[in-house]
């Protein structure tokens, strides 16, 4: 089919019915045994402008006709995944137009709903589908009542009480660091083994991240870095994922290892592709030589806070970790 038998539709189709042009222009395009590329940018130029004046019912009707077609305009079929699942569950089952990226950032924006038909997909990466295990269950780090975790910030001692009852420098923060560690135990008999003990960096970041809870994953990046939790906390702590960039490059993590913990952590960052797009640029060009030169600069101001004898103040305001120039640095080409 040429671009004709588009516009031939276009001119059968009275003025103002967007209902039959957007199902027309959708059946005539699955017809075609192998589309042309400037095939496909046609359907998406007629298409994308209609697609908000069309109903619900023709929504559907061309997510599932979609659905089964081999070369489907990407632009079109991201357009209908992020619609309701009941509109773009064919897509997410199916659709070979959506890539891995696209699926968890779907997942990320939608939730469950859109994470239930994506684990109906054959073949799905088992990146995607360990985080559709953990947003199924919760409860697999398991953590105590959110009152807890409101008292472990140090309380400021009343002023009568004698000051050698205060805490050593930096013993207040430990104490902390180690109800977290607690907190991530299970109970019963294995209630003295920390549920990530010996597990590989990647697992440790991905599962205190996906549990919601930011200071876990805090508490896990400190750990893997071997940085102290006051610095963890100001690297994930930032407007921006900069610096958990450097964090994450340093660990020598994949792209999309990477991008998992990053939307977990920032889920706001990412509201668009291309937002994704920036991250996974941003990830590629960063050296990773310049991200380790980062963590070390960490771990000297960790080590020199030690000396000093420094820990967060009573209010849980911690030192914030240098960013100066981070964002220029940490996108240098390779």
């Amino acid at each position: 089919m040429s671009s004709s038998d588009f516009r031939q539709i276009a001119i059968r189709t009275e003025a103002g019915k967007a209902e039959r042009l957007f199902r027309a222009a959708v059946s005539a395009f699955c017809s075609l045994t192998r589309p042309s590329r400037r095939e496909i940018a046609q359907l998406e130029d007629l298409t994308l402008p209609l697609f908000d004046e069309v109903s619900v019912e023709s929504r559907r009707y061309v997510a599932a006709a979609l659905s089964e077609c081999d070369y489907a305009p990407t632009a079109l079929v991201r357009r209908l995944a992020e619609e309701p699942v009941e509109i773009a569950a064919p897509l997410l089952t199916r659709s070979n137009a959506l890539s891995d990226i696209d699926l968890i950032a779907l997942i990320g924006r939608h939730g469950l709903p859109h994470a239930r038909a994506i684990a109906r997909r054959k073949e799905l990466n088992p990146t995607i589908a360990d985080l559709i295990r953990v947003l199924e269950r919760p409860t697999l780090v398991k953590a105590r009542p959110p009152e807890t975790v409101t008292r472990l910030a140090p309380k400021p001692e009343p002023a009568a009480k004698a000051d050698t009852d205060r805490p050593a420098p930096g013993e207040a923060a430990e104490h902390a660091r180690r109800r977290l560690r607690a907190m991530m135990r299970p109970t019963g008999d294995a209630a003295d083994v920390n549920t990530f003990l010996g597990q590989p960096a990647y697992v440790k970041l991905r599962e205190t991240a996906l549990t919601g809870n930011l200071a876990f994953f805090q508490t896990a990046l400190a750990d893997v870095l071997e940085i102290d939790f006051a610095t963890a906390r100001s690297v994930t702590g930032q407007s921006g994922y900069v610096a958990l960039l450097a964090a994450l490059r340093a660990l020598d993590l994949s792209e999309d290892r990477a991008f998992l913990i990053a939307v977990a952590v920032y889920p706001g960052e990412f509201p668009h592709p291309q937002a994704i797009r920036l991250f996974l640029d941003s990830y590629r060009l960063l050296h990773r030589e310049t991200a380790l030169d980062k963590v070390r600069a960490w771990k000297t101001e960790t080590l020199s806070r030690a000396i000093r004898g420094g820990a967060p103040d009573a209010s849980g305001v911690a030192h914030q970790a240098s960013n100066s120039g981070a964002a220029s640095a940490s996108v240098k080409a390779s």
